[in-house]
């Protein structure tokens, strides 16, 4: 697939509409368009949290997950054909089952390594772990957006939305346990341990 940028601006988004990918015209606030938009903004905050120190193993999966979720974007810009006509035979990309088979991978390779969990771990730890935190609830409403478009979207974006939320719960609990000068900085949470009732409370 050959992509041309040229021109940054048209002026085509002026009046709140955009064009999807299949050239079609609609509200900057549909569905599918708060969907790839919300991935696009999970992309962001990955690039950020690539600035912080990570084991170069996560550096590549973070880098390929980069990519693949524009992937994911340009699935969700382009609705299914209302029917098998032929009006539009161009290939179009789309999200396979290859692409949430690598993450549940990862995700297994990390977790074998993890203490078992006792808890709901609270955001936080080290900055990396915190940041890693940022993204998985980007990427929970990722998902929900995507949820929301309705029935035409692939299943596929949908799985794979999920399955990067559990890599990047993964990878943040990795980062605050044994990440070197953050090892063991995994908060935890304790049920009522500030109820006014409980000793610790107050």
């Amino acid at each position: 697939m050959t992509v041309n940028l040229t021109r940054i601006y048209t002026k085509l988004g002026d009046g709140g509409e955009t064009h999807l990918g299949d050239m079609s015209r609609v509200s900057k606030l549909h569905p599918r368009v708060e969907a790839y938009g919300t991935v696009d903004e999970l992309n962001a905050v990955i690039g950020v949290t690539l600035l912080e120190p990570l084991p170069e193993l996560f550096v590549r999966w973070l880098s390929r997950v980069q990519n693949d979720l524009l992937d994911v974007g340009a699935d969700l810009s382009v609705p299914a054909p209302a029917s098998s006509s032929g009006e539009d035979e161009r290939p179009r990309l789309r999200v396979e089952p290859s692409y949430t088979q690598w993450l549940e991978q990862a995700c297994d390779e990390v977790n074998a390594k993890l203490p078992p969990l006792r808890s709901f771990v609270i955001p936080g730890g080290t900055p990396a772990g915190a940041h890693l935190h940022v993204c998985r609830t980007v990427c929970r409403r990722s998902e929900r957006r995507a949820i929301a478009v309705g029935g035409d979207v692939n299943p596929e974006v949908v799985r794979y939305l999920n399955r990067l939320s559990d890599l990047l719960f993964i990878l943040s609990r990795a980062v605050n346990t044994h990440g070197g000068a953050g090892e063991g900085r995994e908060p935890l949470w304790e049920p009522g341990a500030h109820d006014s009732g409980s000793p610790a409370g107050g």
